[in-house]
């Protein structure tokens, strides 16, 4: 089942969003029992070019373990957020495993 991820930063974080890029990304790389990061980036202000959060689609056996995942994340551990949701989602057009 596939669930999204999306997170809005706290105002004034953007050094925190930046220190702790490095650490995101390789965490999204890792290997998760249960949960199989498929993709993400960046929430975008009006101006398009200041990120104001996250969006993440992930794989997962179920809503805890998705839920799990989104609390392991460095953005999150660094306080990065101001609030973060995650819910099923269904891939309905464009999922490169459905033809």
């Amino acid at each position: 089942m596939y669930f999204t991820i999306v997170a809005i930063d706290r105002p004034g974080a953007t050094d925190v969003r930046t220190s702790t890029r490095p650490a995101h990304r390789e965490y999204l790389q890792a290997a998760h029992p249960g949960v199989t990061y498929r993709l993400g980036g960046p929430l975008l202000s009006p101006d398009g070019a200041t990120s104001i959060g996250t969006l993440l689609v992930v794989e997962a056996q179920d809503l805890a373990a998705a839920e799990r995942f989104a609390a392991g994340d460095p953005y999150k551990k660094a306080d990065l957020f101001a609030e973060v949701s995650v819910r099923p989602w269904d891939w309905g057009t464009g999922n490169p495993d459905k033809k």
